[in-house]
């Protein structure tokens, strides 16, 4: 500012009024462009979230038992089995506790079946009750094989837990459960 007020006159250049004007209304037609820019992507921005619908995947039932050749982890035998119990997931923080207490135990059917006891003395499991099963032993057998095994009953196992059940007037739906889950079967996928 002082380098302006110093110099001689002959070196000040004349300002051309009709420049400064096409520069202010550049600089006006710019900032309008600007703000109609920032209101637009503030209203195509403020959009209420579409709701979202969550289907569950019809399950694939595998034909037979031969099919499953993989040993559940410790992880996965819980996981499953706590939501074949209570139709809910099990916390990962839960899943890695009772991981570390079945590496403690040297006997895994010992474990699994201290852990089925106790995932049934808990509150919350999702158990038909006797009446239930016994009104229609057919419908309970085929959505226990559903539920456990992930396949249907071929005829003979319908046939043989059927005649167990009824053979048997002290069997209740979580004797049955826990025989699902104490499985062969149940311990591959």
């Amino acid at each position: 500012m002082q380098d302006l007020i110093n110099q001689p006159d002959s070196q000040l250049q004349p300002i051309n009024i009709a420049e400064d004007k096409n520069r202010t209304n550049i600089r006006s037609v710019t900032a309008s462009l600007v703000a109609i820019s920032a209101v637009s992507a503030l209203l195509s921005s403020c959009k209420k979230d579409e709701e979202v619908l969550f289907e569950l995947n019809n399950l694939e039932l595998y034909p037979s038992a031969a099919d499953k050749t993989k040993l559940k982890s410790n992880q996965q035998f819980v996981s499953i089995l706590y939501t074949n119990l209570f139709q809910s997931a099990i916390p990962g923080s839960d899943v890695f506790e009772l991981d570390a207490l079945f590496k403690s135990i040297g006997d895994q059917d010992v474990a699994k079946e201290v852990l089925i006891s106790n995932f049934f003395n808990q509150q919350g499991v999702n158990l038909p009750a006797t009446e239930e099963m016994n009104a229609d032993i057919d419908v309970f057998i085929n959505e226990a094989y559903k539920r456990f095994f992930v396949r249907e009953p071929n005829v003979a196992e319908l046939t043989w837990v059927k005649n167990f059940i009824q053979n048997n007037p002290y069997m209740t739906p979580e004797l049955v459960f826990f025989s699902f889950a104490l499985a062969n079967e149940y311990q591959y996928y």
